[in-house]
């Protein structure tokens, strides 16, 4: 960052004073014959080459330390879609009904996603193999969102230098590239639909700055497409939808309404909005829900406001005020009846469980579990931010003094989306990936200002001649070049620490797949935990074609896509009472538990334990969140958080744990056999190493169930469950 705006600020002003009479490498290579104006693009071209560079590859640490993986849990259902597009074409992905999701339910695949994730991956497959070069489509997969970051640091550059210079945009783009923010969604196998959605947004971003500048229409269409990219590739679209309007509102109150904003507002809501109803997950959700309400509302003032200003111009002062008084009424009664009667009639959507979530971060906790389960949408602690953004924390109030300072149409939207994307982002750890690029641009900003105002005040050996005005400022500013050499040295050292920083969190933190774990030994040597792949290849191999399995729903999603086995729920979380009832079959005894598999056909059943290997992300962990949404719903009332704590109200596996906590049919499939087996020197038999308690059930055997596999570290434990007993027999 700091090179990039030094070499900015050196060869605008200081290459005239560099010159001597010796040949130099630039003679050699013929740069000293360009105009000053090539010398700076080429500089600035060599800056941004190297950013999208550096952002490709701090990527690729996943691949390089494992292999080409895809990684979590939603990716893997991305690239099962992705594949069977490419397979089959669009229009039988299209109207693809997956009945491998959801038995007995079933899944429309081309209705309940966002195409745009699996079709640029599929466009680019087929680009590829049409220029003959052999790819399997799931590397390109896996690739696909570094590929995007990179074209991301040229939309953070482009964005940044309309906002304010072609220095500030540099060093944007160079941090937008490594930024572990940005970087937690965008790594190599990250195959998920951020990886290309924080490009389209900040697409539709650079498109409507560029729109509102000039008042084009081709400017505004070129959003409006953009906008439309972004709708198809991620359920953040409303975010952006209603930041656009914010930003038109803010005009209006601020006086900065004109044509130009009329013209780019019409056309970007009014296209973009019908193109957005093509997708047929979105359908006419843009003019029936309550998120989308706010841009209507804003386009309905735009026209008002036009038509007043067309009669201002035409009537008297006085036939004016008068004319405008009662419109103004009538308009405002009529659209609050409007939107009312609408609303009850049940025309107009009320708000989505995760839309009061961000505006109420209690609501989910207390109203619907099964969004509050997932630990990407828990609030965002200070540390987080810290760990994600460093630096930035500290220079996104110096950019945003400095927009404050010079306030224009530009500046008011991305203070505005700075100051939006605070709150959000404390409300929901996820949208931390909406933060960071914006925390990239401020910083650049204040990055870029602070170092230009600095570096002209640096003495070198080659200065013009003195002129009595500069020797008077130099009388007033007496050290002013070691001043200005401390804050440039001080800026170098904390950019220093920056990269370190990100390069280390990239590495450590966000560059493992969580399909395979890695640990290190007592003797340093690294341990590899492939027991996800040997599970789900051992279902693949050794279970009937037809085979039901049941798991908890995080789980879903690879069952289908690497067992290639029916599952009961999955991670599209769309019905709360399926999954309900599989956490009501895993809190429930044995004999209830065997009365809900039975009745959803279930022939396995799936856990992840880590009691023996260390692996916090088990169920056990996470089986309170299955209690409370087993509880949510009439057929699971019976089930009681309370029940399953210990009569000291601790959460427990030991022998003071509850009589339920024992009896659950989770309990004894994860410990099942587990008290015959030492787990640590010194430690009782059935130590769990990451409870750290000896747990309190040891001698049990499984009525209903029997054990089928359990992999290499039992992380990965599958039961088959037993056929009913033939009628008559004794």
């Amino acid at each position: 960052g700091i090179n990039a705006e030094y070499g900015h600020y050196y060869i605008t002003n200081n290459l005239s004073y560099k010159m001597t009479k010796s040949r130099s490498v630039l003679d050699v290579i013929g740069l000293t014959s360009l105009s000053q104006a090539k010398k700076e693009t080429l500089l600035q071209m060599s800056i941004l080459s190297i950013a999208c560079i550096l952002a490709f590859s701090a990527r690729l640490f996943s691949v390089l330390r494992f292999e080409s993986v895809i990684h979590e849990f939603d990716p893997y259902f991305n690239y099962r879609t992705t594949k069977h597009l490419v397979e089959n074409g669009y229009y039988d992905f299209h109207n693809w009904f997956d009945d491998r999701a959801w038995y007995p339910l079933g899944r429309i695949i081309g209705g309940t996603i966002y195409p745009g994730l699996m079709v640029t991956a599929g466009s680019l497959f087929h680009f590829l193999n049409f220029l003959n070069i052999t790819i399997e489509i799931r590397n390109v997969c896996v690739f696909l969102a570094p590929l995007f970051s990179s074209l991301t640091v040229i939309v953070v550059y482009l964005l940044t230098k309309e906002v304010k210079s072609v220095g500030a945009g540099l060093v944007a783009a160079s941090m937008i590239a490594i930024v572990p923010g940005y970087i937690s969604r965008s790594v190599a196998g990250s195959y998920d639909n951020e990886g290309i959605a924080i490009f389209c947004m900040l697409l539709t971003y650079y498109f409507w700055i560029k729109a509102t500048k000039t008042g084009s229409i081709s400017w505004s269409l070129m959003c409006a497409l953009a906008y439309f990219y972004m709708v198809s590739s991620w359920g953040g679209y409303v975010f952006l939808i209603n930041l656009i309007p914010l930003h038109v509102l803010t005009l209006m109150i601020n006086g900065r309404f004109s044509h130009r904003i009329y013209v780019a507002y019409s056309i970007t809501y009014s296209v973009g909005t019908i193109l957005s109803m093509q997708i047929p997950f979105v359908g006419f959700a843009p003019v029936e829900t309550s998120e989308h309400m706010a841009a209507l509302g804003v386009f309905g003032l735009c026209q008002i406001l036009a038509f007043v200003h067309y009669l201002q111009a035409n009537m008297s002062t006085t036939n004016f005020n008068i004319l405008f008084k009662g419109v103004v009424t009538i308009a405002l009664i009529g659209a609050g009846l409007s939107f009312g009667v609408a609303t009850f009639l049940g025309k107009i959507a009320p708000w989505t469980g995760r839309f009061y979530s961000l505006l109420d971060p209690s609501y989910a906790k207390n109203n619907i579990p099964i969004i509050a389960s997932v630990s990407e949408h828990q609030p965002t602690t200070w540390a987080s931010f810290y760990f994600d953004l460093q630096l930035l924390v500290f220079m996104f109030p110096v950019g945003l003094y400095y927009c404050f300072r010079e306030l224009t149409d530009a500046n008011i939207f991305v203070i505005l989306y700075s100051v939006t994307s605070i709150y959000f982002a404390g409300v929901m750890v996820r949208l931390m990936l909406v933060l960071a690029p914006i925390m990239c641009i401020m910083s650049g900003i204040g990055i870029s200002t602070t170092l230009s105002t600095y570096m002209k005040n640096i003495e070198s050996g080659d200065q013009p001649p003195a002129t009595a005005k500069n020797k008077k400022k130099a009388a007033d500013y007496p050290i002013k070049s070691e001043i200005a050499t401390v804050m440039v040295t001080l800026v170098a050292i904390l950019l220093t620490t920056f990269v370190f920083h990100c390069t280390w969190i990239t590495s450590e933190a966000y560059s493992s797949p969580s399909i395979v774990l890695a640990a290190r030994g007592h003797d340093g040597n690294r341990i590899i935990f492939d027991d996800f792949r040997e599970a789900y290849n051992w279902l693949k191999f050794n279970t009937p074609e037809d085979a039901k399995i049941m798991s908890w729903w995080d789980y879903g999603y690879q069952l289908t896509a690497m067992a290639n086995r029916t599952i009961i729920v999955d991670n599209n979380t769309w019905n709360n009472t399926h999954i309900s009832r599989v956490g009501q079959a895993m809190a429930s005894p044995e004999d209830h538990a065997y009365t809900i598999m039975k009745e959803l056909d279930v022939n396995y059943v799936l856990v992840i334990f880590g009691g023996m290997s260390g692996y916090s992300s088990d169920d056990i962990n996470k089986f309170l969140w299955m209690i409370r949404i087993a509880g949510s719903t009439p057929e699971g009332e019976h089930i009681k958080e309370p029940d399953y704590y210990s009569s000291s109200g601790e959460y427990k596996v030991d022998k003071d744990a509850s009589s339920a906590m024992h009896n659950s049919l989770m309990y004894k499939m994860c410990y099942y056999r587990f008290g015959e087996v030492s787990t640590e020197q010194g430690k009782p038999t059935g130590w769990d190493r990451v409870r750290n308690q000896e747990i309190g059930n040891k001698d049990f055997e499984l009525d209903v169930l029997e054990e089928a596999f359990s992999s290499e570290h039992w992380i990965v434990r599958i039961y088959k469950v037993k056929d009913l007993d033939n009628r008559g027999t004794k």
